[in-house]
């Protein structure tokens, strides 16, 4: 992480992709973000979850096994106040509202850049905070 760039919290990634996986842990440090961990799919995301209690979760909302839906219904009641920022590419409003009506604090439709994952996060903060709603970007 940069010493220039604000701390603004812990994030775990979890996608099936390996490279995705890579760029957001590129674009969360340099945003001021520390990566906890990574996890490949829905069982690891669930264990480190509750090992690590990261700040934010960017969960990839289609994966092998479990899907990232199914993951934040676990992580709703099993880590209660976790903030989970959905990552996909599917921007249909059926699936937004899917997201945020299980609990979802926001939600990045790929493809995205630093900013959209930045604002995304952090906004997710603030509703953990404020109580503010769930939110696309």
């Amino acid at each position: 992480m940069d010493p220039n760039v604000t701390f603004k919290g812990t994030a775990l990634i979890v996608d099936d992709d390996p490279m995705l996986r890579s760029l957001l842990r590129v674009i969360l440090r340099e945003e001021g973000w520390a990566v906890t961990g990574e996890a490949a799919n829905g069982e690891q995301a669930i264990a480190q979850c509750k090992e690590q209690r990261p700040d934010v979760v960017c969960l990839d909302v289609m994966m092998p096994g479990m899907s990232g839906l199914e993951v934040l219904g676990v992580l709703r009641q099993e880590v209660p106040g976790s903030k989970v920022v959905m990552i996909t590419s599917d921007a249909s409003m059926l699936t937004v509202r899917e997201a945020v009506g299980h609990g979802a604090a926001g939600y990045i439709v790929k493809p995205f850049n630093a900013k959209r994952v930045g604002d995304a996060l952090e906004k997710a903060m603030r509703q953990g905070m404020t109580g503010e709603g769930s939110s696309a970007v």
